[in-house]
């Protein structure tokens, strides 16, 4: 069967018989040179395999004699290594959206919830304040709570108890969502 130009199409034209040649010659310095450069196998194989398709893109320009050719893969090769490097997901950057501005992690609301808290606490008599930080922010058991302030441990666990169902009101918590407040079903008569 012939083409147009009269070559026979069961012969590879000649342009896919000098891609195989630089591939065979050329591909293994080819990966080799990359792999010293990235330090990463797979990658230096992606990056020759861009070059050889370069390469067969541009055949006119290697065939021209201008220089040989393992030196323009060379040069590609380094080329495309350093576009790898300078690009943005190497750097870990961040992209833009359509008005070029970098989305960032919006702390208003974690600011403004902490305002709120102090504020609530606040508002708090100083001893029941003083248990609440003890016992929610310091981590302390209500024994040790009641060692440190010379309390009885009824006194720490009630003050708790009025702090709490203090600061849910104030916080705008609805009392049935207030576990203290929520009546305990009666016990079941024993058998």
């Amino acid at each position: 069967m012939t083409t147009t130009s009269g070559r026979d199409r069961s012969q590879p034209p000649r342009r896919h018989q000098y891609l195989h040649t630089l591939v065979t010659q050329h591909r293994s310095a080819l990966v080799s040179y990359a792999e010293r450069l990235l330090t990463d196998r797979h990658l230096a194989e992606d990056i020759a395999q861009e070059a050889l398709i370069r390469a067969w893109v541009h055949t006119d320009k290697l065939r021209s004699g201008e220089g040989s050719a393992r030196g323009w893969l060379l040069k590609v090769t380094r080329n495309l290594v350093i576009d790898h490097t300078r690009s943005a997901r190497v750097r870990h950057e961040t992209t833009v959206d359509d008005t070029g501005e970098v989305a960032q992690h919006d702390h208003a609301d974690a600011v403004l919830a902490r305002v709120q808290a102090d504020a609530l606490l606040r508002s708090l008599p100083p001893e029941h304040r003083e248990v609440l930080v003890h016992t929610y922010l310091y981590g302390y058991t209500v024994r040790e709570t009641a060692q440190l302030l010379g309390v009885p441990a009824g006194t720490v666990k009630s003050r708790q108890h009025y702090a709490l169902h203090a600061l849910r009101g104030r916080a705008g918590v609805p009392p049935s969502d207030d576990p203290a407040s929520q009546e305990v079903p009666a016990r079941p008569p024993a058998p």
